[in-house]
């Protein structure tokens, strides 16, 4: 796991989500809660392991822990989903548009090959 010091908010949570073992976990938290030790169960991984992965998720901003006596336990932050999702909203525009654009390129040129 390389360390890497991102100063935007969003670039730290792409960061967190860019490896598909912190996907899943952040894919099991979504259905609730869960102690270090569950989520390194289903992951199949390692306490160690799993710790480094749940950190890297707790500094982007994506998951935020608790702990009760000698228990840890994740839940999501649903504020960095809902900046993840608007950020996405606000690129569908321009990627609709964008393809649009492809759709009606590729019909002139169908047209135009037709008319040879």
């Amino acid at each position: 796991m390389v360390a890497v010091m991102l100063s935007d908010p969003l670039d730290r949570m792409f960061a967190a989500l860019a490896e598909p073992q912190r996907r899943g976990m952040v894919e099991h938290l979504s259905a609730g809660p869960a102690t270090v030790k569950q989520l390194a169960g289903v992951s199949g991984m390692r306490l160690p392991s799993a710790v480094k992965h749940l950190q890297v998720l707790e500094a982007g901003g994506i998951v935020a822990s608790r702990k009760v006596g000698r228990t840890r336990t994740f839940h999501l932050n649903p504020e960095a989903m809902r900046t993840i999702g608007e950020w996405a909203r606000r690129r569908e525009g321009a990627w609709r548009s964008a393809f649009d654009r492809l759709e009606a390129a590729m019909l002139d040129a169908m047209e135009e090959e037709g008319e040879r």
